[in-house]
């Protein structure tokens, strides 16, 4: 039993930034690769981001890569997502996940790995 509540979604212009939280309701958060994934209307949700129990591997789409910061604070036991210069295809509703086996990093970018979801938050960057 995992709950995962993203926070942090909201409207922004092109060139802005946000972030985003997710926090988890798991004992052994820090045993867990997390991830975040987003979905905008008509289309397949996609990976943006992952970073591995320790904090020390991550990995980015390409389209995000140089842009966006994923970070975990195992103390807390909740992962961010920093979101620098927007962009209008960005938006999307951003999804907070939990791989479903622990100390497994490999294909982190992979959704059906991720059997954890949060409910979404949503992200709109204007032009």
């Amino acid at each position: 039993q995992v709950q995962l509540v993203e926070s942090g979604g909201g409207l922004v212009q092109a060139g802005g930034s946000l972030r985003l939280s997710c926090a988890a309701s798991l004992r052994t958060f820090s045993r867990y690769t997390m991830g975040w994934f987003r979905q905008a209307p008509g289309k397949e949700r996609e990976f943006v981001a992952a970073i591995a129990w320790n904090g020390v591997m991550t990995n980015y789409a390409e389209s995000v890569k140089g842009r966006f910061t994923i970070s975990r604070d195992n103390a807390k036991n909740t992962m961010y997502l920093q979101m620098n210069s927007l962009k209008p295809e960005d938006t999307a509703v951003y999804y907070c996940a939990a791989h479903t086996t622990a100390f497994m990093w490999t294909n982190s970018n992979n959704l059906a790995n991720f059997g954890s979801w949060g409910q979404g938050t949503q992200v709109t960057v204007s032009s």
